[in-house]
């Protein structure tokens, strides 16, 4: 699905301007934005750094300046309580307690496992209004892992807290943490990599997907990554406590010689307990190239922007976040700060240019229509409600702690059709069922269903008695771009009045708002709203952020 034909393909002629933007590009760059700042950018800027602009978030950043807002998104707040056991024998935790310091349990494993990555669903649907839980998928994508490889759900949850606690620290302090992570010395071998027998799989992919990347063909040598390989010899998992240590029995104590693309630089070699020691140097030797700040600054890009980074966005947004990024020590929230403040980032062309990844539509639908879910008085329903999630995100090929390879998902990098990945002649149509799902049936166990409450979906809005200004907020709300003038005709006369008299919305509503206990009444704006979400979430449009 390309973005631009798509632009062109819905956008009316009253938006004739949009449709121009989308073909000429942008020249944009990173100086402050002036212009508007309406609930239109507001949700702009949400549903790009959070999952869904929730309304009652809108609302609140309304009142704030860009400013403000930007620098409240890029706060971290108090990390999450662990996962919990809700599920029922576990040696090392009772019902209702975290597991995650526990010693392994072969049998309670499995259900770790799953307790692991529905605190992980619910941890999105509840987050702050903060980019932290975006930034955490961010970063399992960014260093792909698969929980299924390195099995332990200890390490997942250790793996998971790790990137939480650096996702907008200092990036050289989280590379440093995921190199002796061990769920990455499990799936990448570090802890197998001995002076006997070096493992380069890690000393590889810290070069090549982690910090200097690949493009435009660069120089680093098969030599670096046998060198590196050699540096990172003799570390080892502890289990029992969930961290690593280093062994200098198994290090290479011999000097290391990298090519000119380091500068032809020689970490010493050292003996004991100061062996440890060349990591530092290994990483002080990577982050002193300007092609780590330049590669993390195009992912970022692609992540929150649009994957296509031509001349003019490498030279005007790219180079300069790249340069705020190393000149600040490598501290992750500054290039974005940057960004999210810039003109680039509100120019038209990059408004609902993004297919939502899977993830985003789910988590995006569920937050935006306040779906309401279990507390933690009922673990068992509420985690199983989570986990639903984490199922249809498998579905539609995002799967959570199993990325396809340790690349990430191939959406995110691979060439020429990125994020349009989502899109396919499968994946589409589920989509449309997810949602359909989520409106018309919700999730069951036992007595509890979560399930859109269109009535208190449209609550949220004000004059929800008239018929014209629910059109209008709906459509600030859910949709980047304007319906079109087909499009709010057939949602005003035909699905929320089923005739041209306006009043007859305002009359159901406030009938049923006098007399909430009346079934028939309640029953017939509830089918007309279900009908409209549905409308809503089929348009192509809403496949956008």
């Amino acid at each position: 699905m390309d973005r631009r034909k798509f632009f062109t393909g819905f956008l009316t002629d009253n938006n004739a301007q949009l449709q121009s933007v989308a073909l000429l590009g942008s020249t944009t760059g990173v100086s402050p934005y002036n212009g508007p700042w309406t609930k239109k950018e507001v949700g702009h800027l949400l549903r790009r750094t959070m999952f869904g602009a929730a309304y009652k978030d809108i609302d609140f950043f309304s009142n704030k300046s860009l400013t403000d807002t930007v620098d409240e998104l890029l706060t971290v707040n108090t990390p999450p309580l662990p996962p919990l056991n809700y599920y029922g024998a576990d040696t090392g935790a009772a019902i209702g307690e975290t597991w995650v310091n526990a010693l392994n349990d072969t049998n309670a494993n499995s259900n770790r496992r799953n307790s692991l990555l529905s605190w992980s669903i619910g941890n999105m649907i509840n987050q702050q209004r903060t980019l932290e839980e975006k930034m955490v998928l961010f970063w399992l994508n960014h260093f792909g892992t698969s929980i299924q490889e390195y099995g332990d759900a200890r390490y997942g949850y250790a793996h998971i807290s790790t990137i939480r606690k650096h996702c907008l620290g200092n990036f050289k302090d989280l590379i440093r943490a995921i190199t002796v992570d061990p769920a990455m010395l499990h799936f990448l071998n570090g802890y197998k990599n001995t002076k006997a027998k070096p493992d380069e799989n890690y000393g590889r992919e810290l070069m090549e997907l982690f910090t200097v990347g690949k493009d435009g063909g660069q120089k680093y040598s098969e030599t670096d990554v046998k060198e590196a390989a050699k540096v990172l010899t003799g570390y080892r998992i502890i289990s029992d406590k969930i961290t690593y240590t280093f062994d200098p029995a198994k290090h290479d104590t011999g000097n290391k010689t990298f090519s000119d693309f380091y500068n032809n630089t020689i970490i010493t070699g050292k003996s004991g307990a100061d062996g440890e020691k060349e990591l530092d140097d290994l990483l002080n030797m990577i982050f002193a190239k300007d092609e780590v700040a330049l590669f993390i600054c195009r992912k970022l890009y692609r992540f929150f922007v649009y994957y296509e980074i031509d001349d003019a966005v490498e030279t005007n947004v790219i180079k300069p976040m790249a340069s705020i990024f190393k000149a600040s020590g490598y501290k992750i929230a500054e290039p974005l700060r940057l960004l999210f403040k810039s003109e680039h980032f509100f120019d038209p062309y990059n408004l609902g240019a993004m297919i939502k990844p899977p993830v985003d539509l789910i988590i995006g639908i569920t937050r935006e229509t306040v779906m309401k879910f279990p507390d933690n008085s009922d673990l068992a329903t509420q985690y199983y409600m989570w986990r639903q999630y984490y199922v249809l995100s498998t579905y539609l090929q995002q799967q959570l702690f199993a990325t396809p390879n340790v690349a990430g998902w191939q959406a995110y990098y691979q060439e020429p059709n990125y994020h349009e990945l989502w899109i396919s002649s499968v994946t589409l149509p589920f989509r449309n069922l997810v949602t359909d799902g989520m409106i018309y049936v919700g999730f069951k166990k036992n007595k509890n269903v979560v399930i859109i409450d269109t009535i208190d979906w449209l609550s949220q809005y004000p004059d929800a008695n008239d018929v014209d200004k629910v059109i209008l907020q709906i459509n600030e709300h859910l949709l980047t771009h304007p319906l079109s003038a087909n499009n709010i005709a057939l949602i005003k006369n035909i699905i929320m009045t089923g005739q041209t008299n306006p009043y007859y919305w305002t009359q159901i509503w406030n009938d049923y708002k006098n007399n909430p206990t009346d079934v028939n009444k309640k029953k017939l704006v509830t089918d007309k709203l279900q009908s409209v979400i549905k409308y809503i979430t089929s348009l192509e449009e809403y496949q956008l952020s």
